[in-house]
């Protein structure tokens, strides 16, 4: 793991993360090398190896076992999709079949995977051109080629003619070592690390997500009906919604949270644990009694992408959806707290619909948002995300929410002054913008200039673009200069010297 901590660095920190990997992988492993091909392979073997996730309740009788997935699928999606494209540009310094594994079991179980790791894991497949395997075509024999990558380095083939043919110190059962050499005890480690073949970890997150509709975070996508509940759970949660109006000390919202919690998971969780909490309302207590909530809701729970989202969308969402005054510091600290532990959640279950407020955001929302992003998430959760904001693709915009909010949201960004104010806040924050947002952001300043024309905060959005984002205005330098000529501010001259210098 260690050699390849500079290589996800670059995957982070990147704004070019395809060639930079590229060049470092040239600089590091020397392609000629006997060992290059075991290299680049124990690549793939980290980013394929299982590990359990999402451990709610230990116990037998638990309604939430714990998953199995591969390592790449614990990362944030941003870094999974700029690895998936890493690979698809280096395809020929790995073996085909195990790319080919690696993105049919990303796109295998997933039924709402995140549009930018489906993209990438589509593009992989489809850069590996000279084989014709599918998911279920795994039992065909290796070509030359990959013949070529899973050969034993030179040294190594040498202690095959000695008397031994195990490794004593493998992980084998004795009836395997008896009848197996050592390139066998090879290949039977690499299929079989962690008791998981390929075949088995998407079988297996296909079967546990069967019953359930999860984003790519793993985040519940809520369907605009309401799950049904038992009438007895009904009159529960109704006693625990009076219990939460009235603030009596913070021990017993505790142990109001814990019982809240319980009733959610007694219940299978997922859809009806949310349709729980819409009939609790928790949105609608007051904003100590909501920071104590955030903080003790997941209390005991290892990190379950659906229930952290189920919180948010129910104990905050709600509340900074009708925001009209600067929100309160309890809330506000209580909120970026529970976000620095839970980014998937904050993204998918509080900033995605926040921004999509069907009014537009406005300024104490855009203070908030601003604050979440700069405390909350790395530079390049916030790029991605900005892309899958600014895209056009109705598919990945996906987001969770409680279906009597629903009509609080819109299905497409309402510009306001807020919200370019908002912009301009992450490109000051050092966020390399992808290309494809930076050409939905030009189209919007052409598109909005006469309407903003005396604007200061669209100007300040403007000249802040302009500066940043310099390299990749080039192309858009005539359209730009139309749109800063519709302005009449004093930044307008500014702004048209910045171009001049494109």
């Amino acid at each position: 793991m260690e050699k390849w901590v500079p290589l996800f660095d670059i995957f982070l920190n990147s704004p070019c993360p395809e060639g930079e990997a590229s060049l470092w992988l040239e600089q590091s492993f020397d392609a000629s090398a006997p060992t290059s091909t075991i290299t680049t392979n124990s690549f793939l073997s980290l980013l394929s190896k299982t590990c359990d996730t999402t451990v709610i309740d230990p116990s037998p009788s638990s309604p939430f076992p714990s998953k199995r997935v591969m390592w790449i699928q614990t990362l944030p999606n941003a870094v999974q999709s700029r690895i998936l494209s890493f690979l698809a540009v280096e395809n020929r310094r790995f073996c085909s079949r195990d790319l080919t594994a690696l993105a049919t079991n990303i796109l295998k179980g997933e039924s709402e995977l995140d549009f930018w790791v489906k993209k990438a894991a589509l593009n992989l497949l489809d850069s590996i051109t000279s084989l014709n395997y599918c998911s279920s075509s795994y039992s065909v024999g290796d070509t030359e080629e990959e013949k070529e990558f899973r050969a034993l380095p030179d040294w190594l083939q040498d202690m095959t003619s000695t008397a031994g043919s195990f490794l004593p110190w493998l992980p084998l059962s004795p009836p395997v070592m008896k009848s197996t050499s050592l390139a066998d005890c090879f290949a039977y480690v690499s299929s079989n690390e962690d008791g998981d073949s390929f075949m088995e970890v998407g079988e297996r997150m296909e079967e546990d997500g069967s019953n359930v509709i999860q984003s790519s975070a793993g985040i519940e996508i809520v369907s605009p009906v309401d799950a049904p509940v038992d009438p007895e759970i009904q009159k529960r949660a109704a006693f625990l919604k009076t219990q939460l109006l009235t603030f009596e000390s913070t021990s017993k919202t505790v142990n109001l949270a814990n019982e809240i919690r319980q009733l959610c998971f007694d219940q299978g969780g997922g859809r009806v644990s949310l349709s729980v909490l819409g009939l609790i309302e928790p949105w609608e207590a007051e904003e100590e009694t909501a920071s104590i909530l955030l903080s003790h809701l997941s209390k005991g729970v290892d990190e379950d992408f659906a229930w952290s989202g189920q919180i948010l969308c129910s104990v905050v969402l709600p509340k900074l959806l009708v925001l009209k005054e600067p929100a309160s510091r309890v809330l506000v600290t209580a909120t970026i707290e529970y976000c620095k532990l839970h980014h998937r959640a904050a993204v998918d279950a509080l900033l995605f619909p926040l921004i999509l407020c069907k009014e537009g955001i406005n300024t104490p929302l855009c203070d908030v948002i601003t604050r979440i992003i700069k405390e909350c998430l790395h530079p390049a959760h916030v790029s991605a995300f900005c892309q899958k904001l600014l895209c056009r693709e109705e598919e990945a915009r996906r987001f969770v929410c409680l279906p009597c909010h629903r009509s609080l949201i819109s299905n497409k960004l309402v510009w306001t002054e807020p919200l370019f104010t908002l912009f301009q806040n992450i490109l000051n924050h050092n966020v390399h913008l992808t290309h494809d947002s930076i050409d939905h952001l030009v189209s919007v300043i052409a598109e909005l200039a006469d309407g903003f024309s005396n604007s200061l905060k669209f100007g300040n959005f403007f000249l802040c673009l302009v500066t940043k984002c310099a390299h990749l205005l080039k192309s858009h330098k005539v359209l730009l200069i139309e749109a800063v000529e519709c302005t009449n501010t004093f930044m307008t001259k500014s702004i048209l010297s910045k171009l001049a210098g494109l």
